[in-house]
């Protein structure tokens, strides 16, 4: 039995190095935010020169959100902004939300939700800081975040969290083991709000075709088929970074299968991922530098 390849952007070669990345966190902690932002224009400088494949699909995703001609100075500015967001997780995870102006807008809707019921799903992107968000939901709202993500993946991010704060890890929960739709289960009836991303799939994973930026792209169904099976409601996330310490918030109500009848799932389904991209659409060309996504996005398999 033959596998399907895996898709373009897990086949991209990881750049990540782990020894730099504590060197990098020994600089912030040590000599502060400002001296460790220097070496993230190194860095954006090095990425846009020399990585043609990311560039070239950062060019195509940027016309479509600016709908205009891109420029070298956008590439370099939406390389920046990932640069900037990665080096702040550094700080966010050591509770120095000090250093931060953050905006939350839409709380009132996700409040009013967790009165009801213990638990909601968000469903964002690879759009701005997820970070941000656990961050201002532990040191604000007092709200507990752990996140959903391929096993692999969340192999990596542990990797990476504990070369910042080893205690970061503890809010990861993997997918695909035995366990996983259980100990998501036990953290919504905690109260916890449980994020999943919903813009990348697995070669295997079954997609759905969406207009997003006004061409059709595909769209893992997986995250909306767990969301339907946890019978809760969903709202999308966004954690947007403005430049220089800002970041602003977003949830929006996304849909609710808290009480919608089996034989009506799949309609909800696919109702709830049109509604998805559609706002991941609305948040690309309103902060359009924060999507990292530096792959052929509409590129089909």
């Amino acid at each position: 039995m033959s596998h399907p390849p895996p898709p373009n952007w897990m086949l991209q070669q990881e750049r990540s190095n782990l020894a730099i990345l504590k060197l990098m966190v020994w600089i912030s902690l040590t000599l502060g935010r400002g001296i460790g932002r220097l070496v993230l224009y190194g860095i954006a400088t090095y990425y846009v020169l020399f990585a043609p494949k990311a560039r070239r699909a950062s060019r195509k995703y940027l016309q479509l959100a600016l709908n205009r001609w891109a420029e070298w100075s956008d590439g370099f500015r939406h390389v920046f902004y990932f640069a900037s967001t990665i080096h702040d997780r550094i700080y966010l995870l050591n509770d120095r939300f000090d250093l931060f102006d953050i905006e939350v807008i839409g709380a009132e809707a996700l409040h009013a939700s967790l009165e009801k019921q213990p638990g909601a799903l968000l469903i964002g992107a690879h759009l701005g800081s997820f970070e941000v968000l656990r961050a201002a939901g532990r040191g604000k709202a007092g709200l507990k975040v752990a996140m959903l993500m391929y096993e692999e993946n969340a192999r990596k991010i542990n990797s990476t969290l504990e070369a910042i704060n080893p205690a970061a890890t503890e809010d990861i929960i993997a997918l695909g083991r035995m366990g996983s739709m259980l100990e998501a289960r036990e953290r919504l009836d905690q109260g916890y709000l449980v994020g999943m991303l919903a813009d990348r799939a697995l070669g295997e994973d079954a997609t759905v075709d969406c207009e997003f930026l006004g061409e059709m792209a595909a769209f893992p169904v997986g995250p909306f088929r767990m969301a339907a099976m946890l019978r809760r409601p969903v709202f999308f996330m966004a954690g947007l970074y403005l430049g220089g310490n800002r970041y602003q918030i977003h949830f929006e109500p996304l849909a609710d299968f808290s009480a919608i009848p089996r034989e009506e799932r799949e309609t909800a389904i696919f109702s709830a991922q049109q509604h998805y991209a559609g706002r991941l659409s609305h948040f690309c060309r309103l902060s359009p530098y924060n999507w990292f996504n530096f792959f052929d996005f509409w590129q089909k398999k």
